[in-house]
């Protein structure tokens, strides 16, 4: 897949990398003198453009027209989003991510501009904040489709309400399934009669209400239910 990366800062670079390392093809786009030198001592050659990525003439000559991505990655909000919207108008590339510098400019990064993700680096930090503190133990090993499930994972501790308990007598989240459980190093396969034990490492996809039930099933005694969690600190 063709990916075309507008920007050279480090975000960008580190992007580019991980994409090679997945056998894609990247070109990134950067015009400033200090840039390019650093990203030639960390990029294939063949990979860096030099010229300025809101250039028309210079996305064209970068092969804009057959990208499948672009990632709008420059210092700069208004240049990001005037990417973003040429890209899609002009060349109809099919996926469009931007990276959002100023969180206060972040309810511009929309369909209006053609933006399928924003990544605004403020906004993710305070969700998996939040996201953490209320699932107790429980972590988040993946997240699928945008956001809305997720791959969570619990090692389930002594007295937790869902040992000894068949998993058909469980009262499971709707929007939840449990995917597999590993024991003593092995994978096992979950069935109507299996029963959790002490160790188990369980791991589960739900949406972000179901992990928190699955939290209060699988993790500490003492752990808060969600609707705790949320009530603590009101008068």
């Amino acid at each position: 897949m063709f990916v075309l990366i507008a920007g050279g800062g480090r975000t960008a670079a580190h992007l580019a990398t991980l994409l090679l390392a997945h056998q894609h093809e990247v070109r990134l786009l950067e015009h400033r003198r200090d840039v390019l030198a650093n990203l030639h001592h960390e990029l294939p050659t063949e990979v860096i453009y030099e010229g300025n990525p809101i250039d028309p003439q210079v996305l064209e000559q970068a092969g804009i027209g057959r990208a499948k991505v672009l990632a709008a990655c420059t210092s700069v909000d208004e240049d990001n989003l005037a990417l973003c919207f040429f890209a899609r108008t002009r060349y109809n590339v099919p996926r469009i991510i931007a990276w959002v510098n100023n969180p206060r400019a972040a309810w511009l990064f929309d369909e209006k501009f053609h933006v399928d993700v924003a990544l605004n680096q403020a906004q993710i930090f305070s969700s998996l904040i939040e996201e953490e503190m209320s699932l107790g133990d429980m972590m988040t090993l993946l997240k699928l489709r945008r956001g809305r499930y997720s791959l969570v994972e619990e090692k389930i501790p002594a007295g937790a309400r869902a040992l000894g308990v068949a998993i058909k007598d469980l009262t499971l989240p709707s929007n939840s399934v449990i995917a597999t459980i590993i024991r003593h190093g092995q994978i096992l396969i979950p069935r109507g009669d299996t029963r959790f034990e002490v160790g188990d490492e369980v791991l589960a996809i739900a949406d972000h209400e179901g992990a928190e039930e699955l939290a209060t099933l699988f993790g500490r005694p003492d752990q808060p239910m969600p609707d705790d969690t949320r009530d603590q600190g009101r008068p």
